[in-house]
């Protein structure tokens, strides 16, 4: 039985808007693509859905490429601007960006239309994304379950982008203990073929939700050895295919270059196992505030958002006033 004292997580892994690179079928790890108006909106509902179900986010993490950093000004936005929100200063703190959440670096294929990479000249290894994962995950998450003083419970949002996010997703499964994970049956009824490992491609804004409890506030602790839960780490390497308020955390730039130092020289160093939790998947891909929502036609929905315009939406709720 879980005490009265026991902590929660919860854990939302979001992948960015609709970009103008996704659009145009082009490869953009690195390269810093903008939203569309049509990925702007996508945001925006994702903002107001987590507002409309109660989610309160103590916690946002990011990328520091502008469509990751965009959703997730609007995710916080939404908070800040909530009906309920008796402290916007305390109940949507800063998002923090950084650049261990980045894409895959593409290299020269950077820009270019989706195709078979055959001679993969600077495209960033397995290894090095595995690397970055790590060190965000040692770094931002796992403080947060030891946490004993700021708050009981967690509500944690990491927007990212596809390939970081299942990367990022395989290197926290090494980090929990064998059989602590399970999946909400309402997740299997409506996912076909999935499987912890390997979930599936993530739609624009689409998100993981994990749900974590302590069950012992005597045992929960982090130790450092190798986990069965899931496959071996040099399996999973192998296998990965595919505003004003934001502040920038500048110690994640040399942690980085730590991340790069360490992998290159032990890149299949045991992992930290988080002790005394369990975790149960809520959604995988979850997209129900995608509901409804078209594209805007006239090229304009996959033209790129300029903040500076005012949104179709906003002009015609002003007409139906007048």
């Amino acid at each position: 039985m879980v005490g009265a004292e026991a902590r929660e997580v919860r854990l939302y892994l979001i992948r960015h808007g609709e970009t103008v690179d996704n659009v145009a079928g082009n490869y953009a790890g690195r390269r810093d693509s903008e939203l569309t108006n049509h990925g702007y909106q996508q945001a925006t509902r994702l903002g107001h859905h987590f507002q409309a179900q109660g989610v309160v986010f103590t916690h946002h993490f990011c990328s520091d490429l502008q469509r990751a950093a965009t959703t997730a000004a609007q995710i916080r936005q939404a908070q800040v601007t909530s009906p309920n929100a008796l402290n916007a200063a305390t109940e949507a703190p800063a998002v923090v960006q950084t650049p261990l959440l980045v894409e895959k670096d593409f290299g020269v294929y950077e820009g270019t239309r989706c195709r078979a990479i055959d001679h993969p000249l600077g495209v960033e290894t397995k290894e090095s994304m595995s690397c970055r994962a790590d060190a965000f995950l040692d770094r931002h998450l796992l403080p947060l379950f030891l946490d004993t003083v700021e708050s009981r419970q967690h509500v944690i949002a990491v927007v990212s982008h596809g390939i970081m996010l299942s990367v990022l997703w395989k290197r926290l499964l090494l980090r929990l203990p064998p059989n602590s994970i399970r999946i909400d049956p309402d997740v299997l009824a409506n996912v076909h073929g999935y499987s912890l490992e390997y979930i599936g491609p993530w739609a624009n804004t689409g998100y993981l939700e994990l749900h974590c409890q302590q069950l012992s506030t005597v045992d929960a602790s982090v130790s450092v050895q190798p986990t069965t839960s899931v496959a071996p780490m040099a399996a999973i390497v192998s296998k990965v295919t595919t505003g004003v308020d934001r502040k920038s955390d500048k110690r994640d730039g040399v942690l980085l270059r730590d991340a790069m130092s360490a992998c290159s020289s032990d890149p299949l160093r045991p992992p930290k196992v988080l002790q005394g939790w369990s975790f149960v998947v809520k959604a995988v891909n979850g997209k129900d505030h995608l509901k409804s929502l078209k594209r805007t036609r006239g090229g304009v929905g996959s033209a790129r958002h300029d903040p500076s315009q005012k949104s179709l939406e906003s002009f015609f709720k002003k007409q139906k006033v007048r």
